[in-house]
Order: structure tokens, then sequence, then C-alpha cells
């Protein structure tokens, strides 16, 4: 089947380049339709540029040594944006009619950032030697997760492979705008905290000195308290800058050590639910993404002790991965889901209700589809509120330190200048 190179556009407009099979140019532009994309144009491959680059990247990675090559080459974990991507790109491949080792030889050509061609070209293999798709991607942890193995093989086995990888792509993006929210709502409050920090010590490291040093030259020694306050600091910053850093290295070592135990790591997360400001989103966080994972398993027929299992390893706080397990264990004894959740004190009543009733009514996915929705949108007000809050009260912080080293140098300033006048007109 001949290949043809193309040029299409995105809905949002961005140009992208790939390569595919088709019977003919016809056929080959109803496919690029069929992915979501706006032909610009089609021709036929003949080792064009695509092909060419890539020849000329393997041709200068085998000239580099072997360990050099291995670490260019491995795969590094790929986010939550670009594994939605990915996943939504074989979906409208298989949903176009595709056979699955025609759409895996598809995708080594469509770019996907953050997962390698090569991703995909170890995929085609494997299925065409004959392992299913979810063995082949079991292979390869680093990219594709234990949730999404099981997925895909729970998709294998009931013949819904493409509702399911849609269903994980839609999984990824609401994980993906989570994360986005979090990083956006501290983007501009760093900005403002690094932004005043470097004033402040900017002026504690090259401007005071030198006023120091005007006044010494003057003799001027009647200093203000705020002034001979700020020297000390300015005086600590300059000349043991090196203690405080080796303290400061010290403590991240301890917490680090600390945090890598067991009981430490236990202590942290058990403390990060506890702030006043912070601890509450962060909840609301883990509810939503416990709630949603179990959701996304048992909604596509993943067993629920396997599901269980699978979100004890997805959730990173250690408080909810210890509730997780004793669900799994008194689920395996043969009590209902509500009953452990409630027992283990750490979920909120709301989602152990609304769990009751989905398993009174038979339609557990669905209550927790509405327990991971309630706590997303909780999430997202708490997130504006904690901007609201944090922006301000930054400003504000900052402020009054830039606004106590400008008042500790001008008052002496205006003292020294008093001085001299009082001198001058006593003369």
């Amino acid at each position: 089947m001949p290949e043809f190179s193309y040029k299409a556009r995105r809905r949002s407009g961005e140009l992208v380049e790939g390569v595919l099979q088709g019977a003919d140019r016809s056929a080959a532009v109803a496919q690029i339709e069929r992915l979501g994309l706006f032909p610009v144009a089609v021709d036929t491959s003949r080792g064009g540029p695509a092909p060419a680059k890539a020849r000329a990247r393997a041709d200068i990675a085998s000239l580099l040594p072997p360990a050099i090559r291995a670490h260019l080459q491995r795969q590094r974990k790929p986010g939550l944006q670009e594994m939605a991507t990915f996943t939504q790109q074989l979906a409208n491949l298989l949903q176009a009619g595709m056979p699955l080792s025609s759409a895996l030889n598809s995708m080594t050509y469509l770019q996907t950032k953050g997962i390698s061609s090569d991703v995909s070209r170890q995929l085609k293999q494997e299925v065409s030697e004959g392992r299913s798709l979810s063995d082949a991607m079991s292979r390869q942890p680093r990219v594709f997760s234990d949730l999404y193995v099981n997925m895909v093989r729970a998709g294998e086995q009931s013949g819904a492979l493409v509702d399911v990888l849609r269903r994980m792509a839609e999984h990824f993006d609401r994980f993906a705008q989570v994360q986005s929210k979090f990083t956006s709502a501290l983007v501009y409050p760093i900005i403002v905290f690094f932004a005043g920090v470097g004033l402040i010590v900017f002026f504690l490291w090259f401007v005071l000195p030198r006023f120091m040093s005007l006044f010494g030259q003057i003799g001027f020694t009647q200093l203000p308290l705020a002034t001979l306050i700020l020297i000390d600091i300015s005086n600590a910053f300059t000349h043991w800058w090196w203690l405080m850093g080796l303290v400061l290295l010290t403590l991240i070592v301890l917490f680090k050590r600390f945090q890598a135990s067991d009981i430490g790591r236990q202590k942290i997360d058990e403390w990060k639910m506890k702030l006043p400001v912070f601890g509450k989103i962060i909840r609301l966080n883990l509810y939503g993404q416990f709630a949603r994972t179990l959701c996304t398993l048992l909604g596509n027929g993943v067993p629920v002790l396997t599901a269980l299992k699978i979100t004890e390893q997805v959730i990173p706080n250690s408080v909810i991965k210890a509730a997780a397990v004793k669900t799994r264990e008194a689920v395996t004894d043969g009590k209902t889901l509500a009953q452990p959740l409630a027992a283990s004190r750490v979920f909120p009543q709301l989602m152990v209700d609304l769990v009751r009733i989905g398993e009174e009514t038979g339609k557990v996915p669905d209550a927790l589809n509405n327990v991971a929705e309630t706590y997303e949108n909780e999430l997202a007000i708490s997130l504006r509120v904690m901007t609201n809050l944090i922006e301000p009260a930054l400003i504000v912080a900052i402020s009054l330190g830039v606004g106590f080293v400008l008042v500790a140098v001008l008052s002496a300033m205006f003292r020294m200048v008093s001085n001299i006048g009082s001198s001058m007109g006593g003369g």
C-alpha cells in the first residue's frame, strides 16, 4: 500500500505533518479528515524530508558511544496531556476502521509531544508477533502505567477498546486540567515572592553597604534604630552567607532523609492535609483523584479488587494509600466498599454516602463520577479563593519588607542631612 506524506491543520490552527498509508490520494485525504484534521497538502511519499531527517538522526546516533546513545534513547515519563493526546490519536485511528497493527504503524508518524515514535514502533512489532496490545504496553512501564494497561486489557476483553481509549483520553485530560489549574494558581504568587525577595536581597547585599561606606567617609555615626537593624541583617548576609547556606543544605538533607522513611512520609502527608489554607486544596485534589481513578477503572469493567489495587499505586499520598489498602482488604473479606471507606475516617462523609447509595442502586461508577465532579468543582473554587487571598497577602508582605528597607536607608540620610545642616548653621 502506498504511503502519503501530508500537511494538515488541527482545529486550533496548529500545523502538523506526518506519513500514512492509503489505497490512493483520496483515501489518504479521507483518513486525515477522520483524524479530525484539515488537509493542506497530501503527496506521495518518496523518502522526502521527514524520512531523510529520521535517517540523518539515526546515522548521527550510531556514531555516539553506546552509553550516551542509550541515555538519549531512554523514554522519559510522559505528562498527562501527552498521554491524553497519544490515546486520543490511537482511538481516532481505530475508530476510522484501521486494523490495530496499521494504526500503530501510523502512530509512528503522528508526532505526539513527549512520546517517542519508538514506543509505537515497539508496540506494532509486538502486536504483529501475536501479543495483545495490553501485554505489549505492559512491557513499557515507564510510558504505560498499570492503570493504563488494565484499562486496555478490559477494553480488549469486552470488545470496546475504542470506547475505553476515549474514556482514558478524557481521564488524562481531566487530570491535566486540574494540574494546570494548580500551576496557573501558583505562578503569579511565586513570581511576586521571588521578585520581592530578590529586591530585598539586592538592597541588603549591594545598595546598603555603599550607603554605609558613604556614612563612614562623612563620619556620621548617629544612625536610627531601623538602620542599625538593617545593617546587622546586611552584615549577616554579607559575611555569614556560607553558614546560612550550610544550615539550609543540612536541613534539606535531613528533611529528604526523613521523607524517604515510611514514618516520615506518613507524617509529612498528614501534615500537608492539615495545613490551614493549602490543606483543604490538597484534600480535595486527593479525594477527586481517588474517586476519578476508581470510577474510570470500574466503569470499564476492571474488577473491584484490581481497581482498588491500581488506585493504591496511583494515589501519591500515603494516608489515602493506606486507607485504600485497608478498603481492599475489607472488600476481600466480603464487606461493601462504603463500610471500610467510612471506617478509615479519612474520606469525607459525603463520599461515603454517595458510594453507599451507588452500591444500593448498583451504580457505583456513576456515584464515584458524581463524587469526582463534586470535589473537582470545589477544588476549582478553592484554588480561585486561595489565589485571591495569597496575591494581596504576598504583595502586602513584600511591600512591608521593601518599605522597611527604604525607611531605614532614607531615615539615615535625612538625619545625616539634618546634622550637616545644623553643623553648618552653628558654624
